[in-house]
């Protein structure tokens, strides 16, 4: 939203040094920092201005509230701050044991309309989906979860391992239908890139920067040095693995950890067996779903930025690497950069 406001200057892309592995891990934190859900019409209107003073030239630094100004502008159940409260519900009921066929179908829905919704409100405004697009895009996350999981759950009884094995994976479907249906949407949503190619540009040094700025320039009006196929095909592939990467850690672990109290803790067992627990069966029933809905929000919380941070939005790459035409066309160090996408 903050592209929508008025001013020529660009805000900084982050805060931290994004072309460090830790430098995105930190940033990644900070977005989905949940501190920016309590900033309510007053707090957005006071973003927006700090915002538009910082683009007109009002402000001449980022100061920490501008920082955290950058942050707030989206609409507030799609932020990236909400992004692990928006999905505690939906990853519970994925991740539920012994989900029947409505149930899988409906709950891979409901996630795959909640991704499409994040990421429309998250996305590089400069570069806008089409309706055309983000309906292709969720018909083909949806048919493509929707399937893996009913396939796998059809397929896992069947399998001749052993009973502990077979249970293990049960957990895992959910997990392999959403990592496949995100690796297969991105890669299906943007192949065209792949025979298109995608804009390079030169890396700037900060005097060549400093210099767009007093003419009134951003780093989007430096001219493109042409469509690479080879960019594209990273950030294509990147992308799709992304997505992998992203639902990793919040699909895998609390099942596994879930999992290995449920069959090995004894101070579990005991405490399903306690008579004032046995006397409750809707208590009984709620302990291990409690326990999922705190394991997926520590895990969340504590784990995607990790994951997040593994490649950059905004990746470099020297020219020579690239196709013949951009050798020697590199800017600072010999590189040109290219937006990855989301």
């Amino acid at each position: 939203m903050s592209a929508s406001l008025p001013g020529h200057r660009e805000l900084p892309a982050s805060q931290y040094d994004l072309k460090t592995y830790w430098g995105r891990v930190r940033h990644s934190a900070g977005l989905t920092n949940p501190s920016t859900l309590l900033a309510g019409k007053t707090g957005l209107d006071r973003a927006k201005q700090l915002i538009t003073d910082y683009k007109t030239g009002k402000i001449e630094h980022m100061s920490p509230e501008l920082w955290k100004a950058k942050k707030i502008p989206v609409f507030l159940p799609f932020r990236m701050s909400c992004f692990v409260l928006s999905n505690l519900i939906v990853t519970a009921g994925m991740l539920q044991p012994g989900l029947g066929t409505k149930g899988i179908i409906a709950w891979q829905v409901t996630n795959q309309s909640l991704n499409v919704a994040i990421n429309s409100a998250n996305a590089n405004k400069s570069s806008p989906m089409t309706f055309e697009e983000l309906a292709k895009s969720y018909l083909v996350a949806v048919t493509a979860s929707c399937s893996v999981a009913l396939g796998l759950n059809s397929m896992v009884p069947r399998l001749k391992v052993a009973e502990s094995t077979r249970n293990i994976l049960k957990r895992l479907v959910p997990f392999a239908a959403v990592a496949s249906a995100g690796a297969l949407n991105a890669y299906l949503m943007r192949r065209g890139e792949i025979v298109t190619g995608i804009d390079v540009r030169p890396v700037l040094s900060d005097e060549e920067k400093k210099k767009l700025e007093a003419e009134g320039k951003s780093e989007r009006d430096v001219p493109s040095l042409g469509r690479s196929q080879k960019a594209a095909k990273i950030a294509v592939y990147e992308t799709a693995a992304s997505r992998v990467f992203n639902n990793s850690p919040i699909m895998i672990i609390p099942p596994m950890i879930l999992y290995h109290i449920e069959t090995k803790a004894q101070w579990y067992k005991n405490l399903l067996e306690k008579e004032w627990i046995k006397a409750r069966p809707r208590i009984a029933k709620s302990i291990p779903i409690g326990m999922n809905l705190g394991l997926i929000t520590a895990v969340s919380y504590c784990a995607l930025p990790l994951a997040l941070g593994v490649f950059p939005q905004q990746q470099e790459i020297s020219a020579d690497s690239l196709e013949p035409q951009f050798h020697g066309k590199g800017g600072k160090d010999g590189k040109v950069v290219f937006n990855r996408g989301l």
